[in-house]
This record gives structure tokens, C-alpha cells and sequence, in this order.
């Protein structure tokens, strides 16, 4: 991963759709606001709300609901491309106790999710 091909900007939160797809409004500075964008998490993988999956994945959702959905957050993308789906690829970063928070490790650590493999 090249640091110059990332990109920070301050972001809010308006629904998670499943453990690893959300969609935010992102601040781009100087007034510029692009609304209900859709932003894939980057480097993980969580069960899929649909199928054998299922309760997993409405875990999976639910908790990084309680999370990050309503919330403030740094988005951080990688090279600013959308991935095959039309989503953004992020790093979701959210401010705790004066300190940032990678909510994607975040999902891996309390079992929600898996890195995924290259």
C-alpha cells in the first residue's frame, strides 16, 4: 500500500447495510459535500446478511451500527477508486477518549470479521 494514494476526510455515518458496507456523507473541504455515498471496509470480510450466513451477519451489522451509524467518523480511502461494485474501499476511523479508533481491526478483534486474504 503506496501512503500517497490515501486519502482522509471527515465523514458522517448515515446507515450500515451489513458488517463490512456502509453509506456516509463525506466533507471534501471548501463547502463540497457528496451525499449517501457507499464505502466498502477495506481489508476485511463479514458474513452476509443473507443465506446460511445469516445470523452472523445481522450481528455482524448490528454491531457496527451500535458503532459507527449517526456518528462522525475520518474516512480514510484507498486511492480514492470505487472497487468493482461501485463502492469506495475505506479505513472507517472513529474518535474515542481523545484518541482514533480503526473500527475495521475493531470488527476483526471482537469477532465479526476476518482479514481478507490477498
Amino acid at each position: 500500500m503506496h501512503e500517497d494514494k490515501l486519502y482522509y476526510y471527515k465523514a458522517t455515518v448515515r446507515s450500515v447495510y451489513d458488517g463490512d458496507t456502509i453509506r456516509v456523507d463525506i466533507d471534501l473541504g471548501l463547502n463540497i459535500m457528496v451525499k449517501n455515498e457507499a464505502v466498502r471496509l477495506h481489508r476485511i470480510n463479514t458474513p452476509e446478511v443473507r443465506g446460511q450466513e445469516r445470523e452472523r451477519g445481522l450481528a455482524a451489522r448490528d454491531y457496527l451500527r451500535s458503532r459507527i451509524e449517526n456518528r462522525d467518523i475520518l474516512l480514510q480511502t484507498l486511492q480514492d477508486d470505487k472497487e468493482k461494485f461501485g463502492r469506495y474501499l475505506g479505513e472507517i476511523w472513529l474518535q474515542e477518549k481523545g484518541k482514533y479508533i480503526n473500527i475495521n481491526d475493531e470488527m476483526v478483534v471482537e469477532g465479526f470479521a476476518v482479514y481478507k486474504e490477498y
